[in-house]
Order: structure tokens, then C-alpha cells, then sequence
């Protein structure tokens, strides 16, 4: 592993354990080099995943863009990190054992929502206001009326 302070390759592994969930593996790093420590993550990687995006494109899958999205969402929000991870790798696996390599974004993105319906309703709100491009005051009422009932009855124009 290359250290992210001076680009050595010839990094030391300290200590290793699992994560809280037993999802990944936490690698302490000492760079003997520099004297730097710092931390990986090992995860287990069913199939590479690539994102249909909608203008045709093809994109590598990136949990990072899943964690960001998150962040934004759930900013200052009271909701514990484990929860995030959780909600995270629950994502990925599902993707991971759909069997296809090939992933639409509308596909993410509608198990983003289900996540977030029942983690936090105000980043649910959020999250769908970027999802489902609201672009006045009125798609908020439509969105927000639809949630006693059912999301699907929201439709974009």
C-alpha cells in the first residue's frame, strides 16, 4: 500500500480487526519512510459494477459517490454513522447479488430512497429533491402529500 503523505510503496501493516459490522477489515499503517500513520479498509467485492447512466454513459461503481450522497442528505441530521454504514454496504450487496454487472442509476437511486425512508424522513426529502429534480415549491407539496400515502403515486413532469 503506498503511503498517502510521501507515494512510498514499502507501507508496514500495525494492527488489523474487523469493523463494527464485520463488513471490512480496519489495517493500521506505519510508513517507515515518513513516519506517518494512517488507516485502510479491505471489503469484499463481489463483481465489478458499472452505472448506466441516464445519457448512455458508462461509469465505474463507486461507494464513495453512495457516501457523499449520504453526507449531503443527512447533514446535521442525529443520525449515528453505524446506521449510514449499514444502510451503505446494504446497498452495495444488493447491487452486488443482482447478478448483473450493469446498473442503471434510477436503480441506485431508488434504493437510496428506500434507505432513507425509513432512516431519517427530513434527508428522504432531501435525497428525493435532487432524485426526482424538483424544480418549484409545488413539487415539495406533491412529494410530501404523497408520503402518507404511497411514493410511487409521485410522478415527474
Amino acid at each position: 500500500m503506498r503511503c498517502p503523505f510521501c507515494q512510498n510503496e514499502d507501507t508496514q501493516v500495525k494492527d488489523s480487526r474487523p469493523t463494527d459490522d464485520k463488513s471490512a477489515i480496519r489495517r493500521r499503517r506505519y510508513c517507515p519512510a515518513c513516519g506517518a500513520r494512517f488507516t485502510t479498509f479491505e471489503r469484499v467485492q463481489l463483481r465489478e459494477l458499472t452505472v448506466l447512466k441516464k445519457s448512455g454513459r458508462r461509469v465505474p461503481f463507486e461507494r464513495n459517490k453512495l457516501e457523499r450522497s449520504l453526507d449531503i442528505a443527512l447533514r446535521k441530521r442525529p443520525v449515528e454513522p453505524e446506521r449510514v454504514e449499514r444502510m451503505i454496504n446494504g446497498i452495495v450487496r444488493r447491487l452486488e447479488s443482482m447478478g448483473e454487472s450493469d446498473i442503471e442509476s434510477d436503480q441506485i437511486g431508488r434504493l437510496m430512497m428506500e434507505g432513507l425512508e425509513s432512516l431519517d424522513q427530513v434527508a428522504y426529502v432531501r435525497y428525493a429533491s435532487v432524485y426526482r429534480n424538483f424544480r418549484e415549491a409545488s413539487d415539495f407539496e406533491k412529494f410530501l402529500g404523497n408520503l402518507s400515502g404511497t411514493e410511487e403515486d409521485y410522478h415527474d413532469n
